[in-house]
C-alpha cells in the first residue's frame, strides 16, 4: 500500500516566524509525528518579509516559479522558495510575491491595522498553493488547511480545480482557530476578485460580509471535513461552523500522543 500523502497548507509555522503562538508550534509538531508514522508530508506557507531567508535558508526553487497568478483582473508572478525545519527532514515551501509578501509584517502595519489587501494576498497565496502542487507533480491525498488564510483552497478544489487529475480523488480538512481571527471588514468587491473558470457569485455568497466569519464559513462549506480546534473560543467556532454537517471538535492543540493519535486516525479514516 503507498503512503498517504498529506498536504499542509498554513500562516505560519515554527521556526520561521519571529513571534510564535501555540498554533504555530501545533501545526510544527503535527507533520512531524505524522511523517514519523509513515505518512508523507509536504507544507506551504506564505513567505512573509519579516522571515530571515539568511537565517533560515530559504532559496528559490526555479523550477517552481515564474508562472502568474489571477487575482480579480490582475496578474501577479508566483516566487517559490523552499527550506527545511531544523531538527526534523522536513521541508517548508514558500509562496512568495513582492507586492504581497515583502512588507515586514504578517498580516497588520505598524499601527496595527489589517491590511485592507489581506484579502487579496489569501486569494494569491491558496492559488498559488495549488499552482505549486501541480508543478511538484506530487498528488495529495489530503489537504489540511490551517486558519482563515486558507479557507479558499477547499472552495477552489471543488471549483476551478475539480479538473485537474492531481486533484482528481483529494480530500480536504479546514481546520479554524478562532483566536486568529479578526474584526476587519473586507470591501465589498471581496467575492468578484474570486469569481472565475466554475465558480459564481451563488457560491460565493458566504463572503457577502466579507469578514473573518466569512472566511470561516466558506471554508466550512467546501472541505470534507472541518475541525474545530479552538481551546478557548469552542462556542463561536461551533456556531460559525453549524450546519455544515462534517463537522468534529478536537479542542486541544497541545501535541500530545492522544492527540497525535486522533489526527492519525482522521487522516487513515478520510484517505
Amino acid at each position: 500500500m503507498s503512503k498517504i500523502r498529506i498536504l499542509y497548507v498554513t500562516s505560519e509555522i515554527n521556526p520561521f516566524l519571529e513571534i510564535t503562538n501555540e498554533v504555530a508550534e501545533f501545526v510544527r509538531k503535527l507533520p512531524q509525528a505524522m511523517q514519523e508514522k509513515g505518512l508523507e508530508i509536504r507544507i506551504l506557507m506564505p513567505r512573509f518579509g519579516c522571515i530571515n531567508e539568511r537565517k533560515n535558508r530559504l532559496h528559490e526553487v526555479v523550477r517552481l516559479s515564474g508562472i502568474n497568478i489571477s487575482v480579480g483582473d490582475e496578474e501577479k508572478p508566483l516566487v517559490i522558495k523552499v527550506a527545511s525545519i531544523p531538527t526534523a527532514k522536513l521541508q517548508v515551501y514558500f509562496i512568495d510575491n513582492e507586492d504581497y509578501f515583502k512588507r515586514k509584517s504578517i498580516f497588520t502595519d505598524k499601527d496595527d491595522n489589517f491590511f485592507p489587501d489581506n484579502d487579496e494576498r489569501s486569494i494569491f497565496f491558496c492559488k498559488g498553493v495549488l499552482e505549486t502542487v501541480k508543478k511538484l507533480g506530487w498528488a495529495p491525498n489530503i489537504v489540511h488547511c490551517n486558519d482563515w488564510m486558507t479557507a479558499l483552497i477547499p472552495l477552489f478544489l471543488k471549483t476551478s480545480y475539480k479538473e485537474e487529475p492531481i486533484f482528481k480523488n483529494v480530500k480536504s480538512i479546514f481546520s479554524v482557530y478562532y483566536a486568529q481571527g479578526f474584526e476587519h471588514q473586507f470591501e465589498t468587491d471581496l467575492a468578484e476578485k474570486i469569481i472565475g473558470e466554475n465558480i459564481d457569485a451563488k457560491q460565493l455568497e458566504d463572503l457577502k460580509n466579507g469578514g473573518y466569519n466569512s472566511f470561516v464559513k466558506i471554508g466550512s462549506k467546501y472541505a470534507d471535513l472541518v475541525i474545530n480546534a479552538e481551546t478557548k473560543e469552542k462556542k463561536t467556532v461551533d456556531g460559525l461552523i453549524a450546519g455544515c454537517g462534517k463537522s468534529i471538535c478536537i479542542n486541544d492543540i497541545e501535541a500530545s500522543e492522544e492527540i497525535l493519535d486522533k489526527y492519525y486516525e482522521l487522516y487513515t479514516e478520510l484517505a
